[in-house]
């Protein structure tokens, strides 16, 4: 009797037919579904390969602007808001990211509106501080110091009175100021006591310079700014040049005037130079300080030896003479 000839089994059959290999096959399969699905899903999510340009927002009032947000698929988020009286209240006059630039669909815009008017705050009465703790207080209600007026006084840079607008601020005052504006304290000094020494202000800040003078108990004078910088960037600019240079003597409330730039490699060049002309200053100011001291010490041991040797003399004049 003739045998069937058996016929060969596909891999599709020999794999259904081995269980573990089976479900192996099985996991694999899901597995492969389901990051195909997650990548298709994310693509759909982020909107792969779907770009905006980003329109220039600036000099637009902010309703207006929402608009036109809204037709390119962004969104406009209020970051931050100045007082600029030039402009119109609720005009936009930054924004990040820049107009121009490409970005996804559904990106935050960030821009900075133009106030309608300037926050009032309370003037904090600061009288009876030390300058630093007065500096530190105005700082805080968002107001700076307009001006340092000494006076003789034994409480040496303690504030005895301060003034807005030619009006005395008392302990009982309830008076408010625009947000930034300056209050004039009256600092005591005492006699003898009227130099301070130029802080190292190149490459700070117009803020922070502000503060390491009045801390020091010098005033702001002139400051001057290179073509370029507007009340949008200031913030960004850095010191270049400061005309009484660090470690210099001063008397109280004397004025130094800055120089401010937006050229941040040149300032980290003038920056290192002052630095180094600082620390040198400083050396030699101390080293003369020394000498000094010495001095007078020798000067003091020296009158006080003078002054003991007749006594000596005397004693030993009235020994002799009983002997």
């Amino acid at each position: 009797m003739a045998k069937k000839p058996i016929k060969n089994k596909s891999l599709w059959q020999r794999l259904r037919a081995n269980r573990l290999a089976w479900n192996l096959f099985l996991i694999a399969a899901i597995l492969i579904a389901l990051a195909i699905a997650a990548h298709l899903l994310m693509q759909v999510a982020t909107r792969h390969g779907a770009r905006r340009t980003v329109p220039d927002f600036a000099g637009i009032a902010l309703a207006d602007a929402e608009k036109l947000a809204a037709k390119h698929d962004l969104e406009l988020h209020i970051n931050d808001s100045l007082f600029v009286p030039a402009y119109e209240g609720g005009i936009i006059l930054d924004q990040l990211p820049k107009g121009g630039v490409e970005v996804k669909p559904g990106r935050t815009v960030y821009v900075t509106i133009n106030s309608f008017r300037q926050k009032m705050v309370p003037i904090p009465f600061v009288a009876n501080r030390s300058l630093r703790q007065a500096k530190n207080m105005l700082e805080i209600a968002g107001l700076e110091i307009k001006e340092l007026v000494y006076r003789p006084d034994m409480a040496t840079n303690y504030v005895l009175e301060q003034y807005y607008d030619r009006q005395q601020i008392l302990a009982d005052s309830r008076l408010e100021a625009e947000m930034g504006s300056g209050i004039t304290l009256y600092v005591g000094v005492e006699e003898g006591e009227n130099l301070t020494f130029a802080p190292q202000v190149v490459g700070l800040s117009l803020h922070d310079a502000k503060g390491r003078l009045w801390e020091t108990g010098l005033n702001v004078g002139k400051v001057i700014y290179e073509e370029g910088i507007n009340l949008l960037n200031q913030k960004q600019a850095r010191v270049y040049a400061q005309s009484n240079p660090a470690e210099q003597a001063l008397s109280l409330g004397t004025a130094v005037d800055l120089m401010l730039t937006l050229d941040l490699e040149r300032v980290n060049k003038v920056r290192l130079e002052a630095e180094k002309m600082a620390r040198e200053a400083a050396e030699e100011r101390l080293r003369l300080e020394r000498e000094i001291a010495d001095s007078v010490a020798r000067a003091t041991l020296e009158q006080s030896m003078e002054e003991s040797t007749p006594a000596e003399t005397e004693e030993q004049t009235e020994d002799d003479f009983f002997e």
